[in-house]
């Protein structure tokens, strides 16, 4: 049995990742902030056992890059596909042509999610067809599917409120069975970063809890210099 786990990544180049940041972020900002969130989500999954692994990244010409940064047990493949509703089926489908029994896709912008969601979200995938961790937004951190459904990324108009909710009812229309987990939130927006400083500064001195996020901060002047140590999210 093959528990397939993915982090849908962007390259993070200024001016394409994190434009809603912008301001109070210089676009070069909200690009190092990225690559900290991306760093912080590949490091999670890398923590938790019983699972394969994987980046999806865009564009496809940067597959080198990721190369570079995933660390070993780790595979890539590139998201092809017009808008992120392809991207997320045709990444699913990928996943489960070499017999995955269970996928789940995870966002790269909550850095700070812990890892026992994931976790949760394959557990819960041995009792239902479809697993959603809502954010408070209306968006998903992330999705888990049992079997590969291409419907359920269809017709949904991404980046709004409705996102989780119009999955819900794809997923429903379809006889699919539904688990939503806690929800979190991602950092898209000034709210978000002041939500994420707060949690951050917060964290004991010598903890590595979302520690590339941690320095990322302190880089682009938001908080202390970052710390050392380390703990399991």
């Amino acid at each position: 049995m093959m528990r397939a786990a993915a982090v849908m990544a962007r390259m993070p180049v200024p001016g394409q990742v994190k434009t809603r940041l912008v301001p109070p972020l210089t676009h070069l900002a909200a690009a190092r902030l990225y690559a900290g969130f991306l760093r912080d989500t590949i490091d999670r999954l890398a923590r938790i056992n019983d699972i394969r692994p994987f980046v999806a990244y865009t564009p496809p010409a940067a597959d080198g890059f990721f190369a570079g940064i995933v660390p070993p047990g780790f595979s890539t493949l590139p998201q092809a596909g017009e808008d992120l509703g392809e991207r997320l089926d045709n990444v699913t489908a990928a996943l489960f042509s070499p017999g995955a029994t269970a996928v789940v896709l995870c966002d790269s912008d909550s850095p700070t999610l812990p890892g026992r969601y994931i976790e949760e979200a394959f557990l819960r995938l041995d009792e239902n067809d479809v697993v959603i961790g809502p954010c408070d937004d209306g968006g998903y951190y992330l999705i888990g599917m049992r079997r590969c459904t291409p419907r359920l990324f269809s017709d949904i108009p991404w980046g709004s409120a409705r996102v989780t909710q119009l999955t819900v009812k794809a997923a429903e229309r379809h006889d699919q069975s539904v688990s939503l987990l806690e929800p979190w939130y991602d950092v898209d927006t000034a709210a978000d970063l002041d939500r994420l400083c707060r949690e951050v500064a917060a964290s004991p001195e010598d903890d590595a809890f979302a520690r590339h996020t941690h320095r990322a901060l302190a880089e682009i002047g938001l908080l202390p210099q970052a710390r050392t140590g380390g703990r399991s999210a």
